[in-house]
């Protein structure tokens, strides 16, 4: 049987445009991005045959580096929303919180700054080192995990942001809704949508500079 890779190679090679080649296929009922990777697979360079593109190589260096990136970056988002949400507890105390309680508390602050001062400078010097190894080798953006770490993290991302929202609007309806939780429900959204936001917008990056 022969694949959409196969067909695309023989029809490159008796000299068909790839606009032709893709308007066959999507009359055939392929997809737009089975379509467009397909195409992909192939250099558009003057050859007598088509002459296949370079696929990047995932190296266990880099699935290392992508691991840890997205580590770092769950244990600084955590910690960030521990400490400020124990700065609104300060703010807006509770009146049956005892002595233990703001102990407890302090101790929170305490972990939740000391993992700031380790993860986060890890996460940004490391999110330079991939940065700097796109630029040089562009083809590093479709690193499949990289995507699928990214995917993974918008939907984490997402799935926090809905919580997040049922969790107002529960509080809301019973009639529970206090300027403390009202600052708690936007802190957890805050962190999640920007995370969210960043990490999709660098997904249609990718989209952009492959097409």
């Amino acid at each position: 049987m022969t694949t959409i890779h196969d067909f695309v190679r023989e029809a490159l090679t008796k000299g068909a445009s790839r606009n032709d080649i893709k308007k066959a296929l999507l009359s055939a009922g392929w997809q737009q991005d089975e379509v467009t990777n397909a195409l992909d697979g192939f250099s558009d360079v003057a050859f007598v045959i088509p002459v296949p593109k370079r696929k990047p190589y995932v190296s266990a260096q880099e699935a290392f580096m992508y691991l840890v990136l997205f580590l770092t970056l769950y244990i600084s988002a955590i910690s960030l929303g521990t400490l400020l949400f124990q700065f609104i507890n300060r703010a807006f105390p509770d009146p049956l919180l005892n002595d233990y309680g703001r102990l407890a508390s302090l101790g929170l602050i305490r972990q939740a700054t000391a993992s700031l001062i380790i993860a986060y400078p890890i996460f940004v010097a490391i999110t330079m080192i991939l940065r700097r190894a796109i630029v040089k080798d562009p083809e590093k953006r479709s690193s499949k995990i990289r995507k699928w770490l990214t995917y993974i993290t918008l939907f984490i991302a997402a799935g926090i942001i809905i919580g997040d929202l049922i969790a107002l609007v529960m509080s809301l309806l019973n009639g529970d809704l206090t300027l403390r939780f009202v600052l708690k429900v936007l802190t957890v959204g805050g962190i999640a949508g920007v995370i969210f936001g960043y990490y999709l917008w660098d997904l249609k990056r990718d989209n952009e500079s492959a097409s």
